[in-house]
């Protein structure tokens, strides 16, 4: 079972609903340790979980009650397609914005690489402009 299309879309449903718990360090052993991370705006991808581990405990110092909503997962060879939408409450430090205690919701499209039965690969183009419009916008 492992590697095929229904086991890597139940690992990431899995690595969904453990981010979600704030595992962050469960999440983190089902990625590879050479994971890739591609970032919109970065030329190249960030390697290792140590990065992918610092961007979720930033976001997740912002919004410690992240929800993360799955509006679409599909498969395709050893690839998973995930359209999300995050939602929580700005009650910390985010991107430099100080906690503004605003409900906040925005989307994402991302597609992962899974490798045996780890995830070794994320691409993912998230609305930080919509996200960051809500933290911005006069009360």
């Amino acid at each position: 079972m492992a590697g095929s299309v229904e086991a890597n879309v139940a690992l990431m449903r899995t690595a969904f609903e453990t981010l979600e718990r704030g595992d962050v360090d469960a999440c983190a052993k089902m990625l590879t340790e050479d994971f890739l991370a591609n970032l919109p705006g970065l030329p190249e991808p960030l390697q290792g979980r140590e990065i992918w581990e610092a961007g979720t405990r930033s976001m997740l110092e912002g919004f410690p009650d992240l929800r993360v909503g799955i509006e679409d997962i599909f498969g395709a060879g050893d690839k998973v397609a995930v359209r999300l939408r995050f939602s929580g409450t700005h009650t910390g430090p985010f991107q430099g914005v100080p906690a503004t205690h605003r409900r906040v919701s925005f989307t994402s499209i991302e597609m992962y690489r899974i490798a045996g039965d780890k995830i070794a690969e994320e691409w993912v183009s998230p609305d930080m402009m919509g996200l960051m419009r809500q933290l911005s916008e006069p009360a």
